[in-house]
């Protein structure tokens, strides 16, 4: 369980270009030809956790938990299961904001907006990742986006980005009731991937 220690305006924040540049070396710890890992050391926050492959599915949850290469949480191991089981080859692992915190509750109340922005060139790298011309990128963050209020704003921001890049939108398991696309948490290992309905899931939160 990871419980934050401080908030990150507290930590030093690695930009993301460095952070990848380091993350793309030869690492002692773990397989760099497998794993993408960034920053490639457990911090207070994490921007990438997937693997490397030639048709990955990017997967967005909420924020990051314990998950390390060769040490994933029940999170990752059911997107990589399900991202296997839809017939991508690989998955990758980014988050509405990059903060570690098992406990949603423990979520910094002081939005760290350098912290966003690096996390947002993350997914515009990851993106780069992604053949064709429309990336598929799992929604999965579940009712936890309204933990905090910053995170509507980060989200609109990352779906505007993923939607500069046409990207195709999908979810797993049912809706919640509250309109959210469900957490990769609990769902069966062979769950489909259905078409999310993005527009009209933005203007049912945007005013929010």
């Amino acid at each position: 369980m990871h419980i934050p220690q401080c908030e990150t305006n507290a930590v030093e924040i690695l930009d993301f270009t460095p952070a990848l540049e380091s993350a793309l070396q030869p690492a002692d710890n773990y397989d760099v030809s497998r794993w993408l890992f960034v920053p490639n050391k457990y911090d207070e926050y994490r921007y990438i956790l997937g693997t490397r492959g030639e048709n990955p599915l990017i997967c967005y949850g909420i924020n990051p938990s314990t998950a390390a290469p060769d040490a994933l949480d029940n999170t990752l191991k059911s997107a990589e299961r399900i991202a296997l089981h839809n017939g991508f080859d690989s998955f990758i692992m980014l988050n509405v904001y990059a903060q570690r915190a098992t406990d949603p509750n423990d979520m910094e109340r002081n939005f760290n907006t350098h912290l966003h922005e690096e996390n947002k060139k993350a997914f515009e790298y990851a993106l780069t990742l992604c053949k064709g011309d429309r990336p598929t990128v799992w929604a999965a963050w579940g009712n936890i986006v309204e933990k905090r209020k910053y995170l509507n704003l980060c989200l609109s921001e990352i779906i505007a980005i993923g939607n500069a890049h046409n990207a195709k939108w999908v979810s797993a398991g049912k809706i919640s009731v509250k309109g959210h696309p469900h957490h990769p948490l609990y769902l069966k290992k062979d769950s489909p991937l259905d078409l999310f309905d993005m527009e009209s899931y933005q203007k049912r939160f945007s005013a929010k």
